[in-house]
């Protein structure tokens, strides 16, 4: 794997090793960061269910101010870490080695937000709703939704996410989501009547 562009480009990342990890392709990663291409620049960056931590450290490599990489394995906190110290990204990067849910409730805590969020779940974790439930308290007032599952099975989400666009890679499906407010949602149905 390797970083696609930006100050680290083509610089070398490592992949957990075994099977409990499931890096997104070079490709893949590459279509990805195209399409956000304007919306990474200065952005705090949250990647749950990091594993290599390949996206939130593409995203520092293009300029994003500073990312969160969350897992609850340890092989993939050891190679987050030597991966941000290859690139010198530690100044930008914090590593959180726990499950989701106490992640996010720690996060919740410190009053942390976030305008880009990556969730890499394992594709048998398909409802997602309680790992969306639990992120609407670190939103900034535009944060994008990047969750990437196996292609024609998009997740579940919570109530209140409304899909801006999904796009295919092979068996890979990336779907992208804003978070709309009960309030804001009468409102753009009230503007369409």
């Amino acid at each position: 794997m390797r970083i696609i562009a930006g100050t680290a480009r083509s610089r070398i990342i490592q992949a957990p090793a075994g099977k409990d990890t499931r890096p997104t392709l070079d490709r893949v990663r590459e279509n990805l960061f195209n399409i956000l291409q304007h919306r990474v620049y200065h952005t705090r960056v949250l990647d749950l269910f990091a594993g290599s931590g390949a996206l939130a450290l593409e995203a520092i490599s293009r300029g994003a101010s500073m990312a969160v990489m969350v897992d609850h394995d340890r092989a993939a906190n050891v190679c987050e870490q030597k991966n941000t110290e290859a690139l010198h990204f530690t100044d930008q990067v914090r590593m959180i080695h726990a499950d989701w849910r106490t992640a996010t409730a720690r996060l919740v805590a410190e009053g942390a937000v976030f305008d880009l969020i990556f969730l890499d779940p394992p594709y048998t974790m398909n409802d997602l709703t309680a790992v969306t439930d639990a992120l609407k308290p670190l939103l900034a007032p535009d944060t994008l939704l990047v969750v990437e599952h196996a292609s024609g099975k998009p997740a579940l989400v919570g109530e209140g996410w409304q899909l801006q666009d999904t796009r295919k890679y092979g068996y890979v499906g990336i779907s992208f989501y804003q978070y709309l407010p009960a309030e804001k949602m009468e409102d753009s149905h009230a503007g369409n009547e």
